[in-house]
């Protein structure tokens, strides 16, 4: 890695935080041919602290636009054909309640619906993976301490660990230190909602022979409903190492030890080596404003939310494109900043109503499904059990099919969108639509050919092209200096896909634009860009 010597006077782009949210906004920018410096304070990744565990549909569909899918899912310890399934029971050597299939995008290889299914893999292994694809361009052992508007940019101050401060001029600043984000308080911002909940415990252990004592099967998740203690375990990998949350302890005052919890909740006297412990509360915070003219927030240091349907990171990486394509934009001289007021318009709402869905996922937890006659007799366990499924499948079933969340959020309402009056998302099935604001409908076109491959980096014109609104599109979008590829789509498939002759779709593959004809053609591209 660099040291805070390489960092240059004077930078685009100044990334501070360099977890994978500001990785994140680092490779959209490189996607982009922007420059940039993120800077870390951790010289290494915190390997036995997995957070995040599922990388969605959406998330992925943008590793494979940065190059690095398959890296990942090579990467990941439980390949995506292992298990699509979420095991409710009494005990992973215990009895099994109800399950769930085709659970968080895992099971949609191959699926029209999406470029590429969702992945389990620990956060650590996606954030070592960016910290290589990113290269020089971190900076670690170093931490930004201060921001302030500068001439023409932000004046950044940048501590070592000795306390050497070194200063530099950025044209933009990006905020991705978490809950205690510098720019954040810069830009006067704070947090509205709840930081305080119902405490857990996160731990990550070895258990060589835990693996042959569960007898239902390969499963993402097991959901363990035993009232003495309830909580959740999951595999880190198909070895011996695994981690479990103890749901409603508070590691302070618990009198349990963690090897003791962990024999508690899965149920077995297995013999079980602690590697990691991670007291935490869940948090529902939403910043109440996202930038300025030259300083943004993104992931945790604009919204916190409950783990509870793994959409926290996910909703991070979707701030940190839609802020990179619009930085560079900006930066590459072919949209004004303007174009940067969309950020906040379009991003916030989404984690508004991620935090919702998972404060909703959160107010049925295993502590509150969990019923004393389950770890009672067989006769008592079956007279129980159809109560406890029905109440599991009732309120955990939008927690493992999120597509309507995952892939179904849209930005009609945007400045930058010509709204065509579709808008609106069924919350309990996600439907594709090419109405503008929304993802473009995704289609395989041959084995391994995804129509999102054939999309340009900047702006793409798909469709018919022989309609007669597409050459004027074109010409207007030269005109401007507005980057558009274009792609040759014709038939009455594809018009039924899209809803029309044309879409216009931008960087991050959502459409600005759909139509069979255009009024104003100029005017079109110059609102798509923020004019």
């Amino acid at each position: 890695m660099s040291t805070a010597q390489d960092v240059p006077e004077r930078v685009p782009v100044l990334v501070a935080g360099g977890g994978p949210v500001g990785l994140a906004v680092a490779m959209e920018l490189e996607h982009h041919d922007v420059p940039c410096v993120v800077v870390e304070a951790r010289k290494e990744v915190s390997w036995l602290r997995p957070r995040a565990k599922t990388t969605s549909v959406r998330t992925m569909e943008h590793f494979r636009r940065w190059g690095l899918a398959e890296a990942l899912r090579e990467r990941a310890p439980l390949p995506v054909s292992w298990s699509d399934e979420v095991v409710f029971c009494t005990g992973l050597a215990g009895r099994e309640i109800t399950r769930f299939t085709g659970c968080l995008g895992l099971d949609l290889t191959g699926s029209h619906l999406v470029a590429e299914a969702g992945q389990q893999i620990p956060q650590p292994i996606v954030e070592d993976l960016l910290r290589q694809a990113v290269g020089p361009r971190l900076v670690t052992g170093r931490r930004v301490v201060a921001v302030e508007p500068a001439s023409g940019g932000v004046l950044v101050e940048i501590a070592d660990q000795q306390g050497g401060i070194k200063r530099v001029h950025a044209d933009y600043v990006v905020g991705c230190e978490g809950g205690r984000s510098v720019v954040r308080s810069a830009l006067g911002g704070r947090y509205e909602g709840v930081d305080t909940g119902r405490p857990n415990l996160s731990i990550v252990f070895r258990a060589p022979e835990l693996a042959a004592r569960v007898h239902f099967g390969p499963a993402v998740h097991y959901w363990v409903l035993n009232p003495r203690h309830p909580g959740l375990v999951g595999r880190f990998d198909l070895e011996d190492t695994w981690w479990c949350i103890a749901q409603g302890v508070d590691a302070m005052t618990t009198s349990f030890s963690p090897e003791q919890l962990v024999h508690n909740v899965i149920g077995t006297d297995v013999p079980v080596e602690i590697l990691a412990t991670d007291a935490w509360r869940a948090r529902m915070l939403l910043a109440d404003r996202y930038g300025d003219r030259r300083m943004f927030i993104a992931g945790d240091a604009a919204h916190q939310n409950p783990p509870w349907g793994g959409h926290g990171f996910n909703t991070g990486i979707g701030d940190a494109v839609n802020i990179g394509w619009k930085l560079a934009a900006v930066v590459n001289g072919w949209a004004p900043s303007a174009l940067l007021s969309s950020y906040e318009i379009e991003r916030r709402p989404v984690a508004a109503r991620t935090i919702e869905e998972a404060a909703r996922n959160m107010g049925t937890l295993a502590p509150e499904l969990a019923d004393p006659r389950l770890i009672g007799s067989d006769e008592q366990f079956e007279l129980a059990r159809p109560t406890v499924a029905a109440a599991v499948q009732a309120t955990k079933d939008r927690e493992f099919h999120s597509l309507p969340l995952t892939l179904g959020y849209n930005y009609s309402g945007s400045p930058i969108v010509a709204g065509d009056g579709e808008e609106r998302q069924d919350e309990r099935e996600y439907r594709p639509t090419a109405a503008p604001g929304h993802r473009l409908p995704h289609r395989w076109l041959s084995p391994g050919d995804s129509l999102y491959d054939r999309l340009g980096r900047e702006f793409t014109l798909l469709g018919d092209m022989s309609s007669p609104a597409a050459e004027p599109l074109v010409k207007a979008a030269g005109a401007d200096g507005v980057p558009l590829d274009v792609l040759d789509l014709r038939g009455p498939g594809w018009t039924e896909v899209f809803g029309a002759a044309l879409v216009l779709v931008r960087p991050d593959q959502h459409v600005a634009w759909r139509g069979d004809d255009v009024v104003d053609p100029a005017a079109t591209i110059r609102k798509a860009v923020g004019f």
